[in-house]
């Protein structure tokens, strides 16, 4: 099928389903407001279509926003029919896909809009860890609409048609559209983490999320599997070549190299993303010092901790590399950092999923432990023999610890490096950190594939309990 930005909503979800399996529901539903004279308009379906059908075989529930009723605005009977989808879709247990093309809400319905909005988010809030969520933002996703894919657990943008924002950019102070797009899919997947792929068409959008799907579980009582045949021994030399670019070590322990990367371009100093590993879908945390910074960000802590909670909630096993020298030193992080990790933390710490760490590099002080540490939860911590582990780093820990005996010493520079070889080897290394527990072994780097699907194989009937609670109070 030929597919583009002028797709109407039903041609979008015949795009995304297979062939012939689409089975509509409430087709007969219109708008039912008599206010300002809105039962003289036409509104077939209310400007939403809402069904099921199958993605590869698999069932999933659809509804797609019709922008030529209304432009698609939401209002009464339009948001109960995507919440009774809801409904179907937890009870049967299967994944909600939303189409966004929307004008916002209806204003001449007012109040049963506004009512009918707040319902949405409730299901949507009700869904959440339930089954995933994806939305595509096709068109405009505007005001309130766009609170809509912020809920969900996925959003996929249309470089071509896709607007996201709450409020216009003409309606921000000192702008306008032509000066700074602020809805535009650039934009939004750089300066914020609200959307995880940008794809330049909605025939690609759709073909993607077609893809992706295979990735994630139905619901949270099932696991994301999918045969391979890659070797499960399989070597990589020279892979510790590779230890400050992360994308590329995890494509290369990945089965078949394939890893799903998700937000990319946000945060680009954090790495998140799946893969599979003999065919389970695994989730993957990793500090991308190539791109980005060996230093932790808010952005990026916060990024992290959305993924590792999603994972917890829907059975994917977390595997991270780890490779931080500590926290990125600014005035704006200052306000933020502490939350973020303390985010990050709680996150790791609550998550009850199989839980393994590789230090490929540094892993230094806080931001370390803040990385999957084996005192957070980690259940296995490897490390890479020339990794460094410890407080921070070696020379300046030295000059700390022997301040004294550097300024008594006649060839300063001598003592400095004998004092930094001495605290390496007591504490600044990854044997001394395997000495202590705190590193579960240190393994060779082309043997990290092999080593870590050992690990999630030993994982796999792994229960933890925690204390009995409502939610965590953070």
């Amino acid at each position: 099928m030929s597919v583009n930005a002028s797709m109407s909503a039903s041609d979008r979800i015949n795009a995304l389903l297979d062939d012939a399996s689409f089975v509509e529901v409430g087709s007969l539903i219109t708008a039912r407001s008599t206010d300002f004279n809105l039962d003289s308009v036409d509104t077939p379906k209310d400007g939403v279509i809402t069904g099921y059908g199958l993605i590869n075989g698999r069932l999933v529930y659809v509804y797609s926003q019709d922008r030529s009723v209304l432009s698609g605005s939401i209002g009464e009977m339009h948001a109960k029919k995507i919440a009774k989808l809801y409904d179907m879709a937890m009870k049967m247990g299967a994944p909600v896909i939303g189409l966004i093309d929307c004008a916002g809400l209806r204003l001449r319905e007012a109040t049963d809009a506004l009512n009918a909005f707040g319902r949405l988010y409730m299901k949507q809030t009700m869904a959440s860890g339930v089954v995933p969520q994806i939305t595509a933002i096709l068109g405009t996703c505007g005001g309130g609409v766009a609170v809509v894919p912020t809920l969900t657990d996925f959003t996929f943008i249309s470089e071509e048609s896709g607007k996201l924002f709450v409020n216009s950019p003409n309606t921000l102070d000192g702008n306008y559209t032509e000066k700074l797009d602020t809805a535009s899919a650039d934009y939004i997947s750089r300066n914020t983490s609200l959307v995880d792929k940008v794809l330049k068409t909605d025939a690609e959008v759709l073909a993607e999320i077609r893809s992706f799907i295979d990735f994630l579980p139905s619901n949270c009582d099932e696991e994301g599997f999918s045969d391979s045949e890659d070797d499960l021994n399989r070597t990589i030399p020279n892979l510790d070549s590779l230890k400050d670019d992360a994308r590329a070590v995890i494509q290369n322990i990945a089965d078949d190299n394939l890893f799903y990367e998700i937000k990319e371009h946000f945060a680009p100093e954090m790495v998140t993303g799946f893969v599979r590993l003999n065919g389970f879908t695994t989730g993957v945390v990793a500090n991308q010092v190539k791109d980005g910074s060996d230093m932790l960000t808010s952005a990026g802590m916060q990024k992290a901790a959305r993924f590792v909670n999603f994972c917890d909630s829907f059975n994917v096993p977390v595997l991270t590399f780890t490779n931080v020298k500590g926290f990125t030193a600014t005035i704006d992080e200052e306000k933020t950092a502490a939350e973020a990790a303390a985010r990050l933390i709680q996150t790791f710490a609550n998550a009850t999923v199989p839980k393994v760490n590789v230090i490929t590099g540094v892993a230094y002080g806080t931001a370390f432990t803040a990385m999957n540490s084996k005192s957070v939860g980690a259940d296995i911590v490897y490390a890479w023999p020339n990794a460094k582990v410890g407080m921070m780093d070696a020379e300046m820990a030295a000059k700390i610890i022997y301040d004294e005996e550097i300024k008594a010493a006649d060839d300063k520079s001598k003592a400095v490096a004998d004092y930094k070889k001495q605290y390496e080897n007591i504490q600044g290394s990854a044997l001394s950190a395997a000495r202590r527990g705190y590193v579960d072994d240190i393994i060779e780097p082309d043997a990290t594939r092999k080593r870590v699907v050992a690990a999630f194989e030993m994982l796999s009937t792994k229960i933890e309990e925690r204390p009995y609670k409502k939610h965590v109070s953070i």
